[in-house]
């Protein structure tokens, strides 16, 4: 009988690693399939408002500010960047004339969309080199760490979707 309690740590700890140098790898293979989207500066910061207000087309800067765990005066000069680059439009909201909606533009649209199609054809490549019972865990394991992480999520707020885990920004 083993009495070890030191392997059980010990896995996910490696896990935690694996994951963490898969993470690494990622950024750089992210950051490669946006250098060929376009030559646009946009920050890894602005690039989370653009995904924020993909998925929350029309929230407002404080909204918006709450879901990035971000200040107010920056989300908005990160704001007024992306609409110079006419990535980002600001409407009057139909609910109330003192605020002002967030929504991607169609530029901002297609940027993401090519920004996907070029971050997913570089996994494809990746994932398509993998023999099937690797794609298959790797699936397993995706799914898995998916669902941990709606389990650690704190209940949906009823105004908009899901809040930020704690300590963690959105990307």
């Amino acid at each position: 009988m083993d009495t070890n309690p030191a392997p059980s740590r010990r896995e996910p700890q490696e896990t935690t690693q694996a994951a963490r140098e898969l993470i690494e790898l990622l950024e750089v293979l992210w950051e490669r399939g946006r250098d060929m989207v376009s030559s646009t500066p946009v920050s890894a910061s602005q690039l989370r408002v653009l995904y924020s207000l993909d998925r929350e087309e029309g929230i407002n800067l404080r909204a918006l500010g709450e879901l990035l765990g971000s200040a107010p005066p920056s989300v908005s000069r990160m704001c007024d960047r992306l609409e110079a680059l006419g990535f980002v439009q600001r409407l009057p909201s139909p609910v109330s004339r003192r605020q002002l909606e967030l929504h991607l533009t169609p530029r901002g649209k297609t940027y993401l969309r090519d920004l996907r199609a070029q971050r997913e054809e570089a996994l494809f490549s990746v994932i398509s080199a993998m023999t099937p019972a690797s794609r298959r865990a790797l699936l397993r394991g995706l799914t898995g760490f998916h669902e941990a992480l709606e389990q650690e999520r704190p209940p949906a707020s009823p105004s908009r979707g899901s809040p930020p885990l704690k300590g963690v920004r959105s990307a």
